[in-house]
C-alpha cells in the first residue's frame, strides 16, 4: 500500500504576515505585563537593612545613588545605656570625653550629646549629617547595648529596582519590604504595642499615623 504523504502546508505572504504579527503581538504583551508587574512590585514594595545582618561594611556611605546616603543611623532610646562614655561616639583612646571633633569617632559630627543627669548623657542622630558610614554601630554592638544600627530613610531613598548599595552588599543584608511597613526595627521595645504606628526615623521616636 502506498504510503499516504501530506503535502507540507504552503506558506503564502498573507500566511507570513499573520503568523509574524502574532509573534509581535504576543511579544509586546509580555513586554507590557512584565513592566506592569515591575512597576506594582516597585509601588509597593521598598529596600530597608535587615539590622541582624549588617555587618557595617561602610558601602552604605559610598555605594548610594543619592548624596549624602538614603541610609542613616537610627537610634534605640528604649536599649541605650545613656552611657558618659560612648563606644559609638568617643574614639578609642579619646584625650578627653568631651564633645571636641579630636574626641569624636564620627567623621561627620552627625551625633549630639546632651548631659541629663551625673552620670547619664544622651546621643542623638542628626540626619542631616549623617552619612551611613556605620563607624559608629560596630564598637556600639562590641562594647555597649547596641542601640545604633543602620536603616533606610524613605523620603530620601528613590527605591531603584536593582539598588547599587544592595548588590555590594556582602552579608545579604538588603531585602524588599511591603510599602506600608518599610522599616525593620532591632529591638522589641522599639516596636509601638498600638497598630497603625510606624517609626518616625527624624526624631528616632514611634509616632502615630
Amino acid at each position: 500500500m502506498a504510503e499516504l504523504i501530506k503535502e507540507p502546508e504552503k506558506i503564502t505572504r498573507f500566511t507570513f504576515l499573520r503568523n509574524g504579527m502574532r509573534a509581535f503581538v504576543g511579544l509586546t504583551l509580555g513586554v507590557i505585563g512584565g513592566w506592569t508587574a515591575f512597576g506594582a512590585r516597585k509601588r509597593n514594595t521598598v529596600w530597608q537593612i535587615d539590622p541582624m545582618k549588617c555587618v557595617q561594611c561602610e558601602h552604605c556611605s559610598t555605594s548610594c545613588v543619592v548624596s549624602p546616603s538614603a541610609v542613616k543611623c537610627v537610634q534605640s532610646y528604649s536599649i541605650c545605656g545613656y552611657c558618659q562614655l560612648c563606644f559609638g561616639y568617643f574614639q578609642p583612646e579619646a584625650p578627653e570625653l568631651t564633645s571636641a571633633a579630636e574626641n569624636q569617632l564620627c567623621p561627620t559630627d552627625a551625633i549630639e550629646r546632651v548631659f541629663v543627669e551625673d552620670p547619664y548623657w544622651e546621643y542623638n542622630i542628626l540626619e542631616d549629617r549623617c552619612i551611613g558610614c556605620a563607624k559608629c554601630i560596630q564598637p556600639c554592638e562590641m562594647f555597649g547595648n547596641a542601640s545604633f544600627y543602620l536603616q533606610v530613610r524613605h523620603d530620601v531613598c528613590v527605591n531603584c529596582n536593582n539598588c547599587s548599595i544592595a548588590m555590594q552588599c556582602p552579608s545579604d543584608a538588603w531585602v524588599r519590604l511591603p510599602a506600608d511597613q518599610p522599616y525593620m526595627l532591632k529591638h522589641k521595645q522599639d516596636y509601638p504595642l498600638e497598630p497603625q504606628i510606624e517609626l518616625s526615623l527624624t526624631a528616632n521616636l514611634p509616632i502615630r499615623k
